[in-house]
Parts: C-alpha cells; structure tokens; sequence
C-alpha cells in the first residue's frame, strides 16, 4: 500500500477530475431560478412516460446504490494501509473518488422526483434501509480484495449505465440518455484508476494479489447493494427483484457478470505471469479457466420472466 500510495498524486491527476471543472448535478437538471423552470419540468415528465416499469425499477435500483455511498467511504477507510487523520495519501483518494461519486446518487435522486414517475418516499425509505443495514462484499480490510472488488464493480457499474442511457435514448427520453452516459463515464474513468492500483500490486507481490483474485471469484462479486430492500421485506428479496428486471432489460446480465471478469484477466495479463509460488500458481490456473466454466452455466440460466410490484413505483 505504500509503494502504490507513493504515486497516488498521479492517480488522482489522471483518474479524477478537478472540482471546478467537473460537472454538478444541476448542469443536467431545470434551472430553479428561471421563469422556464416549471415548463422544463413539465417537458422532463412528458418524456418520461414511454419508460418501461422494469426501466424505471432499474433505475431507482441504480440510484439507491449510489445514495449509498457513506456505506462505501467508511468501508474503504477501514483498509489496512488507509490512515484516516492522515489528509494525504489514500484517505485523499477515497475523498476525493467519493466526492466524484456522490454527484451520480444527486442526479438520478433529482430528476426521479421531477419525473413523477416513482413514489419518493418508499425509494428513500430503501436508501435508509440500505445505508443503516450496512453490507458485506467479502473483502474484509484487505486492499488487494478491495481493489479487486472495485476494480470488478467499477466496470459493472459502467455497463448498467450505459445501457440505461441506451434504452433511455430509444424511448425518447434524451435527457436522462445524457445524465445515464456521463455517469458511466465517470464510472469508467473510476475503474481504469483501480485497475492501475492492481497492476502495481501484481509488480511487486503477485502471488498475494493472484490469490486475492481467485478468493473473490470464488466467492463471487456481489453488487453492493445485495442488502437492498422495502418496507416489511426482507433483507436481499428486493435485490433480487431488482436483478431480474435488469436481467430482463438486458441492463446487466451473467453474460456481463463473465465479460467482465474475463476483461480482467486480460488487462492484468494473468495468464502471462510466472514468478508465483505453487499457491499462486493454482489460482491462476483456476482463473484462467473461470470464464470457460461460468459460461457453461450460464446457458443453462433462464431470464427471469416474473414481474414484480415495486413499492418505488408511482401508482
């Protein structure tokens, strides 16, 4: 951690953007302060209306995850190597990716409301839930699973995006095509950064960050919001709903879930590395081999058809 720490103003410099430059929620939005303000808002519902039930599902889904984010700031705070009174070094980055992050929760928070399409209150009342129930992504303090995990989810995050803006552009809603594309582009600006963090590790301790990989796989990369739920619903049943109609939109698939992490092996040219101990060894074989396998299941994997009714959706 300190070795990749070392180099971390850099990171920052390439994979984050500077605060003033950077755009704000409101860029996106009506303009409050203008006589057109209620016009605009009138026109943003207009063209919301062609949006699926199992889209707008989705969508809520993606901005609860992303109001989430003091969950994953304390997470990430708690790694070994992180040291929280320290205002440079990793605390700086965590910081400074949250900050960035933050912004998408905002957006998608705001333009929900003005859409009418959702009932506010049962999406906020999901967002406390998932805030205060916590969640467990299998990494413990561990920086090399963590990176691994976000490296993973980064990605992920950037797919769901982009298709979200994709399906929202074919039904004629352009404006939340705009606001679904720049966060995923920030999304992937955020992946390749802890891509890099990876790659560094693999410098100087590849057999650890070889092994850290293989546990993730094996555990599986669960999203973070896995705990995600309503009210009287327990813990993970929402999630799983949500899953479903994002399977259903083709958002994000196992197909997706396997793209990625073949992705991975390529970029971190696992395939290609030989100074590892026998441990190492074998979880390199075994990721090599992942792809192959997962996707054997996967086609035997049906796309879910039963729908499910959402307290978030306005009736």
């Amino acid at each position: 951690m300190r070795f990749v720490g070392e180099k971390i103003d850099a990171s920052m410099e390439e994979f984050l953007k500077p605060i003033e430059t950077n755009w704000q929620p409101t860029d996106f939005l009506p303009d409050t302060t203008k006589e057109t303000f209620l016009e605009e808002v009138k026109l943003l519902r207009e063209s919301t209306r062609e949006l699926s039930y199992d889209y707008v599902a989705v969508l809520v889904g993606d901005t609860i995850t992303e109001e989430a984010l003091p969950t994953y700031e304390s997470w990430l705070m708690d790694m070994e190597g992180v040291t929280q009174g320290d205002p440079h070094g990793w605390t700086r980055w965590i910081r400074s990716w949250t900050a960035e992050e933050n912004r998408h929760g905002d957006l998608l928070n705001k333009f929900l409301y003005l859409s009418g399409r959702v009932n506010m209150r049962a999406m906020e009342v999901s967002t406390q839930y998932l805030i205060a129930d916590g969640f467990d992504i299998g990494t413990g303090r561990d920086p090399y699973r963590n990176f691994i995990y976000t490296s993973f989810q980064e990605l992920a995050t950037n797919v769901s995006h982009r298709r979200t803006a994709t399906l929202a552009k074919q039904a004629g809603c352009t404006q939340l095509s705009k606001i679904c594309g720049v966060i995923a582009s920030d999304e992937m600006r955020h992946a390749k950064a802890y891509k890099s963090f990876v790659s560094q590790i693999l410098e100087v301790d590849p057999s650890e960050m070889v092994l850290a990989f293989e546990d993730m796989m094996r555990k599986k990369i669960v999203m973070p919001a896995h705990f995600l739920r309503e009210t009287g619903v327990k813990i993970g049943q929402t999630f799983s709903h949500f899953s479903d109609a994002a399977q259903r939109l083709g958002v994000y698939t196992t197909q997706d879930y396997i793209d990625i992490a073949e992705s991975l092996l390529v970029d971190w040219n696992i395939g290609a590395i030989t100074d590892l101990n026998d441990a190492g060894q074998r979880a390199r074989d075994y990721l090599m081999a992942l792809p192959t396998r997962l996707r054997r299941v996967a086609e035997r994997t049906k796309v879910p058809t039963l729908e499910y009714p959402f307290s978030w959706i306005a009736s």
